[in-house]
């Protein structure tokens, strides 16, 4: 074994060699989530590794408020409700959503804060940022006490762990996780199964061709499937923001080290890994109401990010940079998109058409 290979390396080749490859999924579930070696597990990763919408300017957090307080609002002010977040970071986004609606009567005193989060470094992190609001944590969103739910979850599911498909003629074969050689003494390297027929992409023969990459996330659509279960049954909204598309195409698989992007199978554990988020599958899979699809910048936008920005630019000339990054098309605005999932209500405040 090289010395240069990390603890989690060594354990995962150690694991292949006698038990044969995994998937990318498996893959990417041990890199981020493994109890001793993950990623998301051991560190505190934002601004080293990467750094979130909320972490560039407050007033994304601050719009993301005011449209679920408005929706709130729009519902005759249920009492009591719960505000959630699932992957709350540092928990810099809720902070900033907490400021925002300090003025809106009723709001805080009936609102009930849970934060979905797994890793013990972020949860000490988010009970430092949100002290005086006394949050609760929980594993997963079935967890959440039965009230009307208001959920936003902001670069969350980009990291929830995908398989890839090559198609293949009328088929498919699974991307894997394999050696180069059977033995110990083998590196990582990527493979293929035989070819198969998945029911989940029954689909997509009618528009992919043969050599095109397709990834599918479980994880992601029961999550969102239980969130519209949810909203459906209790009332509500969610907000689910993230860089994707409607339809997955292609290899979106990344490793970002130091806000560098570097290859995927070296150093796992030392890594994030994400990929791109498809959203027509989660719209499909709701059971709820779902909005059109929307841009960040649009969403930003249409909840008047530029008035705020020039309000804000005159004691911060910073704030025309963070407006422009989080808007432009050519930076997070078109990359980034917005689905809103709602009850028979109206959409949330900056989505809809």
């Amino acid at each position: 074994m090289s010395d240069t290979q990390t603890p989690l390396e060594r354990l995962l080749i150690r694991q292949i060699a006698a038990q044969g490859p995994l998937n990318v999924a498996e893959y990417m579930t041990a890199c981020l989530l493994h109890p001793q070696h993950g990623y998301y597990t051991t560190r505190d990763p934002l601004g080293r590794d990467f750094t979130t919408a909320p972490e560039i300017s407050q007033m994304f957090g601050e719009l993301v408020g005011l449209s679920l307080a408005q929706a709130w609002l729009d519902r005759g002010a249920p009492s009591p409700f719960v505000l959630a977040e699932a992957g709350p970071g540092r928990g810099t986004l809720m902070a900033d959503v907490l400021r925002a609606t300090r003025s809106v009567p009723g709001f805080h005193a009936a609102m009930r804060l849970w934060l979905v989060e797994l890793s013990p470094v972020l949860r000490a992190a988010q009970g430092t940022a949100l002290a005086g609001y006394a949050p609760h944590w929980c594993d997963n969103l079935s967890d959440l006490p039965d009230l009307p739910l208001f959920l936003v979850a902001n670069e969350f599911l980009d990291a929830l762990p995908v398989r890839q498909f090559l198609r293949d003629g009328a088929g498919w074969r699974e991307r894997v996780v394999g050696l180069s050689d059977k033995a110990e003494t083998g590196r990582l390297t990527f493979g293929l199964t035989e070819p198969m027929a998945p029911l989940a992409l029954s689909d997509r023969l009618n528009d992919t061709q043969d050599g095109d990459m397709v990834e599918t996330c479980t994880p992601a659509t029961a999550l969102v499937a239980h969130a519209g279960m949810r909203i459906a049954e209790q009332g509500g909204v969610a907000l689910f923001i993230d860089y994707g598309s409607a339809e997955s195409l292609g290899d979106t698989l990344q490793a970002i080290r130091a806000n560098q992007k570097v290859a995927v199978l070296t150093r796992p554990g030392e890594s994030d890994l994400t990929a791109h988020v498809a959203f027509g599958p989660l719209a499909r899979a709701a059971g709820c109401a779902a909005a059109p699809l929307t841009p960040q910048g649009e969403f930003l936008e249409r909840l008047g990010i530029t008035a705020r920005a020039r309000a804000l630019s005159k004691a911060a000339p910073h704030v025309a940079a963070a407006h422009r990054r989080l808007t432009a098309p050519e930076e997070m605005g078109q990359l980034f998109k917005v689905l809103a999932l709602h009850d028979d209500g109206p959409p949330p405040p900056g989505t809809g058409e």
